[in-house]
């Protein structure tokens, strides 16, 4: 493995920037265009999920190709290539209306986007090696401020450009995503060259099994299934009450600014602990977060629930990133990250559809919002049970 890296924390900012692509744009700016799509095409709210239930399942292509691909290619040139593949699916979003052609770069972007979220935790990982705190800020940063970022761009710019320019301009949205993606890529391929990523995995060495970290593995699927509800539809639920879209942008960029501090928050909670309690208590907040817009349907509400959302969401796979650098030998980070990420990526295909069908046979997507928070409530009280492995 490379020594470390001569400035490691524009190492991080090249790798936040691939995270708010691959993430934040690549699979939350979605909910943001909704509103409009779902107006121009005459979607239901079931057509509406099935595009981020598409994003989900090429998550699960990319999350499996990763498992298998990151111990012999290694992880930088995983993030480079899911990286640049992303950008071009997001470009290639906008350029055409048809479903199938929706369909098609959804699930590119989630195929492209899980290989390189699933090497960045790898690469993140080994940043501050010899110092148990800033190393858990570089993992918190790298999702919170990298997520966090794109969300408050997108957040800020795409509601009042919809209102000003009308729905008709969703695909001029898509394109400058793209186009915004494209400049971020060279620091983020820089800082990709600069870690080796985990050294080859001695298959001769003792794993654990499944069963110590199965509370931790189940946590993480509620996560799967219950976060994404969240962002895909709030944007619709909230002009459906008739929100103005400057309503909305504030709640996204507040969103998005409590992403970016989020992981001020919970760095000494990874720090202090080995266990599932740091994703039982982000679980809980997001839990929270998901469900107070329909418990108060105002302005503060609302406020308060991108609060509490924005300061947790993004920390879960954190949580899970700390919890293997913890508990697990260095060699097998990026597989046991990978395994992790494709629990995750199973769950998260169910959610968007199914959320949506429940909105459509109760008329009510407030339904959907507390479905999700109490999955998520139940994925906390499951991670709580974890133990810290045996050292060693």
């Amino acid at each position: 493995m490379n020594a470390e890296p001569a400035r490691p924390w524009l190492v991080l900012l090249g790798l936040a920037l691939g995270m708010c692509v691959t993430n934040a744009f690549a699979r939350f700016a979605y909910g943001l265009m909704l509103p409009a799509m779902k107006a121009e095409m005459g979607w239901n709210y079931a057509q509406a999920g099935w595009l981020n239930t598409a994003n989900a399942i090429g998550y699960i292509l990319g999350a499996l190709l990763t498992t298998g691909l990151i111990g012999r290619i290694g992880a930088p040139r995983l993030f480079s290539f899911g990286l640049i593949t992303t950008a071009i699916s997001l470009l290639a979003t906008g350029l055409l209306d048809a479903l199938w052609w929706q369909t098609l770069w959804r699930i590119a972007a989630g195929l492209f986007g899980a290989m390189s979220f699933s090497s960045s935790g790898a690469l993140a990982a080994q940043l501050f090696a010899t110092d148990a705190r800033r190393n858990a800020l570089a993992i918190g940063l790298l999702f919170g401020f990298g997520g966090g970022l794109g969300i408050l761009l997108a957040g800020a710019v795409l509601p009042l450009m919809l209102e000003y320019f009308g729905n008709g301009a969703w695909p001029q949205g898509w394109i400058l995503i793209g186009l915004t993606s494209f400049a971020f890529l060279p620091l983020s391929l820089w800082a990709a060259r600069q870690l080796n990523g985990p050294p080859p995995e001695n298959h001769t060495a003792a794993r654990p099994g499944l069963r110590p970290i199965l509370a931790q593995m189940t946590g993480y699927g509620a996560f799967g299934l219950g976060y994404f509800v969240y962002f895909t539809f709030l944007s619709v639920w909230m002009t459906e009450r008739q929100f103005s879209a400057g309503m909305i942008a504030t709640v996204w960029v507040l969103l998005g600014l409590c992403l970016c501090v989020s992981p001020f928050v919970w760095r000494p909670v990874f720090a202090r602990f080995r266990s599932g309690v740091p994703l039982a208590l982000i679980l809980t907040g997001i839990a929270v977060g998901t469900a107070l817009p329909v418990l108060w349907p105002g302005p503060m509400g609302l406020m308060l629930s991108a609060a509490a959302f924005g300061l947790s969401v993004f920390m879960s796979p954190s949580a899970v990133t700390s919890f293997v650098r913890h508990n697990l030998p260095m060699h097998s980070w990026g597989t046991a990250i990978s395994l992790f990420t494709v629990v995750f990526a199973v769950t998260q295909t169910i959610g968007p559809y199914a959320a949506g069908w429940l909105g459509d046979l109760t008329d009510d997507l407030g339904i959907s919002l507390l479905s999700a928070s109490a999955v998520l409530l139940g994925g906390a009280v499951v991670a709580s049970q974890q133990k810290p492995l045996p050292r060693g």
